[in-house]
């Protein structure tokens, strides 16, 4: 065996040292022996350096990275996106079979500037919805495994790009559909609008573990006709918010709270939405109509904080939103209500063990004429007001087994709170006149259940833990 070895390292040493002369005598010949393009790859991997790629953040590697996933979509295969910064001044189109991975194993913190790094600058100031995103995906392709970076994007004068990642059919084939698409480990910097689905007939999408800042919308999903899922999503401004990339934590976060939707929905059926956060955001979770439809879902697990609304629905599909474990948390900020449902909103919100906190106008406002519940909820209010927590103006409502708490002066974010001392808790719930019908039962709060009542008897009001008047609080906290 040693003789083997010995036979198998003089033969290598000899490879190595012809390589050598001929890298010194011709480097015209080592270029092109090095960096060849390869029309087919044997194992399934195409490598973007073999395409003419180059990481240096300077040189276009646009057709590059195409050229690569041209070659791989002719059997299938993996694109490889190595360690280094490829300037993109253009669109890249993942056709279909084609995966295209970065080497990032997880997704990345805000620093440092390493790993696969892609950087777009083509489509700014393109703000029009059917423009080509950056990385159009077609059925069967993926993306895993990089760090997304607009490096011509201003923190002091952030402008509109066109989608990072658009999911869809080939628009040039109206009946083409994306199915089976998957996004994970993908970190975006400082994408003005990330990820979308549609408008073309898409199903089973993937996205899992994206992490990032978005600045305008996050995620939006639209014309998903089979079930698609929404794994360990986080928006968040610290990724824009470090030197490494030219970010500011307060001026990202003033954007983000102004003029963020995190997550909108218009017509999906049965989307499945698992550990997903945005901070902050003007709106966290969004449920639209489009020219498709509305959404329906199941939602566990999921965040907004330091919202004005965290979660806002316009239009849902009857069958509706089931949403388990939320917390949603909204500022002094623009609307400042964690739960809005508009009049349009005819389908079913149920809320289970889920919690409403912040300084904030109210925690809830119902005007939709659908059915709305909560079941083994908390709600409480850190801004002294004299508005309920829950303004219900319309539809129907349940509110059962929920508590209504109370915040105490001297509460240290963070910190448990203190045994004693005065606390603040707004009214619980306002029934306007024209609610069709409530049912509020087994609900308790710090000082009891507060109910104004303005339907007689088209409420059912049991067992509720009566209410009981605070002590006087200082003169800034209004009693309620």
């Amino acid at each position: 065996m040693y003789m083997r070895y010995r036979s198998r390292h003089r033969c290598c040493l000899a490879l190595a040292s012809i390589a050598i002369f001929l890298l010194m005598a011709c480097p015209s010949f080592s270029l092109a022996w090095a960096r060849a393009p390869i029309s087919n790859s044997a194992d399934g991997i195409y490598d973007i350096l073999d395409y003419g790629a180059v990481g240096d953040g300077l040189t276009d590697s646009t057709s590059a990275i195409q050229n690569a996933i041209d070659a791989a979509s002719v059997k299938g295969g993996v694109v490889v996106i190595p360690i280094g910064r490829f300037l993109c001044k253009g669109n890249l189109e993942i056709k279909m079979g084609v995966h295209v991975k970065g080497l990032n194993e997880v997704p990345q913190s805000w620093e440092p500037l390493t790993g696969s790094i892609l950087m777009p600058t083509g489509g700014k100031n393109n703000d029009e919805e059917d423009a080509p995103g950056f990385i159009e995906m077609r059925t069967s392709a993926s993306l895993t495994g990089v760090t997304i970076y607009y490096p011509e994007q201003n923190v002091d004068d952030v402008r509109p790009y066109p989608w990072t990642i658009r999911i869809r059919g080939n628009p040039s084939h109206p009946k083409e559909v994306a199915f089976d698409v998957t996004v994970a480990e993908v970190t975006l910097i400082n994408s003005y609008n990330g990820i979308r689905t549609g408008p073309t007939e898409n199903g089973r999408h993937r996205i899992m573990s994206v992490h990032g800042c978005v600045l305008r919308r996050g995620i939006m999903v639209d014309w998903t006709g089979d079930i698609g899922r929404i794994e360990n999503v986080q928006f968040h401004c610290h990724f824009w918010g470090g030197k490494a990339f030219r970010g500011d934590f307060d001026k990202v976060f003033a954007y983000m709270q102004h003029n963020l939707e995190a997550f909108i929905f218009g017509r999906t059926d049965w989307e499945y939405v698992t550990n997903t956060f945005v901070f902050p955001a003007r709106v966290g979770y969004r449920f639209i109509q489009t020219t498709n439809g509305a959404a329906n879902g199941q939602f566990s697990g999921i965040g907004a904080d330091a919202t004005e609304n965290a979660v806002l629905v316009e239009a849902i599909q009857q069958m509706g939103l089931l949403i388990t474990n939320g917390e949603f948390n909204s500022h002094m900020s623009g609307v400042s209500t964690q739960v809005v449902v508009e009049k349009e909103a005819r389908g079913n919100v149920r809320f289970v063990n889920s919690g409403f906190w912040g300084p904030v106008k109210h925690n809830v406002v119902l005007r939709g004429a659908g059915f709305t519940s909560f079941s083994d909820c908390y709600f409480s209010n850190d801004n002294p007001t004299s508005e309920a927590a829950i303004l219900v103006e319309g539809g129907k409502v349940q509110i059962q087994n929920s508590t209504f708490g109370a915040v105490a002066e001297e509460l240290v974010p963070g910190h448990a709170e203190p045994d004693a001392g005065r606390r603040f808790q707004s009214p619980s719930i306002h029934l306007s006149p024209g609610v069709l019908g409530a049912i509020i039962r087994g609900n308790n709060g710090y000082y009891g259940v507060k109910i104004e009542n303005e339907i007689g008897s088209r409420a059912i009001i049991s067992d509720n833990e009566p209410f009981h008047a605070p002590p006087p609080v200082s003169s800034n906290q209004p009693n309620p």
